[in-house]
């Protein structure tokens, strides 16, 4: 890159730090969310006559792998820290049932079709399935709780959030097992114990304990500890980075689930010490990192479709993508929730809103360096073309949609609505 192109790129990543500190709230009373003007804005800029980094994923897949995977784990940390609903099976039924039931069975659906509808192989069918079904945390924003304490805390809003805290972990051992299918020719019947022990119940409670073990040792640290050494207020966000990274690293290190650690240990954090002050600062410095690792996240993303990310992609996709996004996962979320305390446009809503986004960047970048999956270009552009068709249809209805909810709830609302 010469000295004139890294210089039109620090203005580039000045302007989108600018837009996204002021976005948010200048679009909060619109229907139009602010990833929507950045994947637009990517593409504008990717259409002038500037030497700009190549932005097609493929190009750079250990790049695009770990940019993804900081900002999703970055965000995890945000999304744990602001749930103020305290972990009870009861009181989590509705999320944990849309990962283990949703999802599980979106997954199936969704490989079943691209495997018999649009000539997938299986593996890749079951790779983009798991890539593709969990919900993000990343850009689901406009329909989760709001920070830590402000209250509001409505089922519809509740259920998301943890569902895109969770599901994110969740969906790996579905990858790995489409991994394990794309190294043989046919059904893996001697790795499916395997996959069985370690990828689904080893890597899970890893996960799981890891992040509860690091949670519960943060925590101390981090409301023990200051009784004894003073900590400065404008430090307290390094320790929501510290968290983040050590439950993530350290559970990785062990072959657990890190994502699910992320999570896991941001709620144990939360839970320790439920109204202190740390929370409302760790969430602030977990979103600017969150918002600004989006925004250029988002810019590629739309500089990538401006060269050429969607050009492999075939008439077969295209409307597996609509089922997807409009079928697939609204019609399964709708059923899966029956019997439970949401009904009407609550369960609709929840049912509705399982936004594709960082997250599926991130499977799909990892696994295609795992495994020699055929036609690359056509899995990103498939995935591409959800992620467009996410970003634009969720972030145009959010606002107006939790607009409609607030007012069917404002007769009765209360934290647990």
């Amino acid at each position: 890159m010469d000295s004139f192109s890294y210089d039109l790129w620090l203005v580039i990543v000045a302007l989108a730090i600018l837009a996204v500190a002021w976005l948010p709230s200048l679009l909060a009373e619109h229907p139009l969310s602010y990833p929507i003007l950045f994947v637009a804005g990517g593409w504008l800029l990717y259409q002038l006559p500037f030497a700009l980094p190549d932005p097609l994923p493929l190009s750079h897949p250990q790049l695009t792998t770990h940019l993804t995977e900081l900002c999703v784990i970055v965000a995890l940390t945000g999304t744990g820290l602001k749930i103020d609903r305290k972990f009870s099976w009861r009181g989590w039924r509705i999320p944990l049932r849309l990962i283990w039931l949703t999802m599980v069975v979106t997954i199936a659906v969704f490989a079943f079709f691209a495997w018999k509808w649009a000539n997938w192989s299986l593996a890749t069918a079951l790779f983009l399935a798991a890539s593709l079904a969990p919900t993000d945390p990343v850009l689901a924003g406009d329909v989760q709780v709001g920070d830590p304490n402000e209250g509001g805390e409505d089922t519809v809003r509740f259920a998301l959030t943890a569902e895109a805290g969770l599901n994110d972990g969740m969906a790996f051992p579905f990858v790995y097992l489409a991994i394990a299918l794309a190294h043989t020719t046919g059904l893996p019947a001697a790795e499916l114990p395997h996959w069985v022990l370690v990828d689904l119940l080893y890597r899970v409670g890893v996960g799981v304990l890891g992040g509860w073990l690091s949670g519960r040792l943060l925590a101390y640290l981090i409301f023990e500890l200051p009784q004894r050494i003073s900590i400065k207020t404008t430090a307290y966000g390094f320790v929501a980075l510290a968290v983040t990274l050590i439950s993530y690293g350290l559970t990785e290190l062990l072959h657990g689930y890190g994502f699910l650690a992320v999570f896991v240990a941001a709620i144990t954090i939360r839970n320790h010490e439920r109204t202190h002050e740390y929370h409302t600062y760790m969430h602030a410095f977990s979103d600017q990192i969150e918002r600004l690792l989006v925004a250029l996240l988002l810019l590629l993303f739309g500089g990538a479709i401006a060269k050429g990310l969607l050009h492999a992609l075939t008439g077969e996709d295209a409307v597996l993508g609509v089922v997807l996004v409009f079928l697939i996962r609204p019609l399964l979320g709708w059923l899966t929730l029956w019997k439970t305390n949401a009904r009407g446009l609550k369960r609709w809503i929840i049912a509705s809103f399982g936004i594709r986004g960082i997250g599926s960047m991130f499977y799909i970048a990892y696994g295609l360096q795992q495994a020699s999956f055929a036609e690359p270009a056509r899995i990103w552009a498939l995935t591409g073309w959800i992620i467009v068709l996410s970003v634009f249809v969720h972030g145009m209805s959010a606002t107006p949609v939790m607009k409609r909810l607030d007012r069917r709830l404002a007769p009765a609302s209360s934290p647990q609505t």
